[in-house]
């Protein structure tokens, strides 16, 4: 049995707790508390096949934070900057500083093939890639077939905004699966092949209602509810996916949600719909 686990080494979305200048009561706790309450950039580690998917502002601290020593390869869910600023992490890791001839870590990086384009197109990721390469730190290749590491076979998978991927992990010499999607699920249908995965990994979604109260967050004709899944319409998701297990990220700072009131909703879910929840925070390891 192929082993994995799951280390989610930043749980923000593209705002993170504290927010700079911020003073309300969430941000001002997380400066003094810390974890659970800080949450940087949204990037996971997936021991077993070892690999680091999505790099945000944050992600060399957080990769030496969690003592990851061996990464076989580098995935990107999509172009957007909170999952991609911080890719001089790469530079940064493997960059051999102090010999000659130097012994820089080349690890390879894989771009489903329309982030590869966008790569082309958005932030000069293509260029800085290029020079990552060139320096010997990074090798780039099209993930346009499954790829085989540490006994797992990862697919990514488009959702419905063509631009983003998921990223399935089916066990070759047996039958767990884990779905793991990064951000950007609106309008996505979960496809059937999907249904009753072992564990899904999948973001929270903007709450335009409060989840405990129920009062209105977001005014209904703000635009950010046209292009981002609601937390009702992400719950609408797992029922159609039905997972074993359900861990929930990309938690943004704006509604002010603290980790207890997280647990609250999860205890709720589990009461309600007889799920397995939980919302993940900052250095939560999660074992399949």
């Amino acid at each position: 049995m192929a082993s994995l686990s799951i280390e989610f080494l930043g749980t923000a979305g593209a705002i993170r707790t504290p927010r700079p200048g911020c003073q309300c009561h969430l941000c001002v706790t997380a400066r003094r508390v810390g974890i659970p309450w800080e949450r940087t950039g949204p990037s996971v580690f997936v021991h077993g096949p070892d690999v680091l998917i999505d790099t945000p502002e944050e992600s060399a601290l957080q990769v030496d934070r969690a003592g990851i020593q061996h990464i076989a390869a580098g995935l990107y869910s999509h172009w957007h900057p909170d999952h991609t600023a911080g890719r001089r992490m790469w530079e940064t890791r493997n960059w051999d500083w102090h010999h000659w001839p130097h012994n820089h870590i080349c690890t390879p990086i894989y771009l489903p093939p329309q982030v590869a384009q966008d790569f082309q197109e958005w932030l000069g990721l293509a260029e800085q890639f290029a020079y990552l390469q060139e320096k010997g730190v990074v090798e780039v290749r099209i993930m346009d077939e499954p790829l085989e590491l540490g006994g797992w076979r990862i697919t990514a998978h488009p959702v419905a905004e063509a631009y983003v991927y998921a990223f399935l992990f089916q066990e070759m010499d047996g039958d767990r699966r884990v779905l793991i999607a990064m951000d950007e699920l609106v309008g996505w249908v979960p496809p059937d092949e999907f249904t009753g995965v072992d564990l899904a990994v999948l973001p929270t979604g903007v709450y335009e209602f409060h989840p405990l109260t129920g009062a209105r967050i977001i005014h209904p004709e703000h635009p950010v509810l046209q292009t981002e899944a609601t937390f009702r319409q992400t719950l609408e998701m797992v029922a159609k996916l039905a997972p074993k297990r359900l861990v929930m990220a990309h938690i943004e700072e704006p509604p002010g949600l603290s980790p207890f009131d997280l647990v609250q909703v999860a205890d709720q879910l589990q009461r309600e719909r007889g799920w397995n929840v939980t919302f993940a925070y900052d250095t939560l390891v999660v074992q399949l």
